[in-house]
């Protein structure tokens, strides 16, 4: 019985979210759990898909919060 964990940031992929959405999470686990079928041969019914949120400031990147880590990019690209 396969448990697959996707950590995420607590953070939306559209404008105005500010998570990811319900329909998204129903992909992510449709996809996952099908991928295990495909590969591994693992039944649908005997895989346990497990999406938690973080909140960007319990996120670190780089040796840094990821917020921080994000704008130092941002200046090294511009």
């Amino acid at each position: 019985m396969p448990i697959v964990t996707i950590q995420v940031t607590r953070e939306g992929t559209k404008p105005g979210a500010d998570s990811v959405t319900a329909d998204e999470k129903a992909q992510l686990i449709k996809g996952v759990s099908q991928l295990l079928l495909d590969v591994l041969n693992k039944p649908l019914e005997a895989t346990f898909v497990v999406i938690e949120e973080v909140e960007t400031g319990n996120w670190g990147w780089g040796g840094l919060p990821v917020e921080d880590f994000r704008r130092q990019r941002a200046l090294k690209q511009a």
